[in-house]
């Protein structure tokens, strides 16, 4: 590769690094051309990049955007998932790619932030609900107290309003 060629990677690694929410190192080996392509198109339709790159271009371009600590995952061949939204998308969806396919796609870990994440962290990751429904979650939670409280200051209200109906039945009745 041209040294241009390779400083223009380096760059766009960097950028790719400095503005990912979290990146997932896998290793492909043993992955066939057409599990790859899958895995690729699955990722890409959830907005995630997932790239193939060397391993001293990675290192080149993790110190150039102040992420050192992702040096200890690159052994051996190594793909990169970048998440640029919500950092448990990508650990769902290699996870679901693994047990879906069987596939002998491994996870080595991680970076979210400055925090260097283990396999297991982002197996714990792929468990977790998406932000969208952490979010309805907190909302739904928000709401119940003043629901409750709704409900207790409008029942002396229904509970008149009910009285009222039975003594107006009463009295066209009688």
């Amino acid at each position: 590769m041209l040294k241009e060629k390779k400083e223009q990677m380096i760059d766009e690694l960097a950028a790719s690094l400095s503005r990912c929410t979290i990146a997932v190192a896998t290793d492909y080996r043993g992955l066939t051309a057409k599990e790859m392509v899958q895995l690729r198109r699955r990722l890409t339709d959830m907005g995630i990049e997932y790239r193939v790159i060397k391993n001293t271009l990675t290192r080149f371009a993790a110190e150039k955007a102040g992420k050192k600590q992702l040096e200890t995952l690159l052994a051996g061949p190594v793909a990169m998932a970048f998440g640029y939204d919500d950092v448990v998308k990508p650990a769902q969806v290699l996870r679901e790619h693994i047990r879906s396919a069987s596939s002998v796609l491994q996870i080595k870990g991680g970076i979210m932030g400055d925090k260097l994440l283990s396999a297991e962290d982002i197996a714990n990751l792929a468990t977790m609900p998406s932000k969208d429904v952490l979010i309805a979650r907190f909302v739904g939670q928000l709401n119940a107290p003043l629901q409750a409280l709704h409900n207790v200051l409008s029942a002396p209200l229904r509970g008149l309003l009910n009285v009222m109906q039975a003594r107006m039945k009463q009295v066209e009745g009688g």
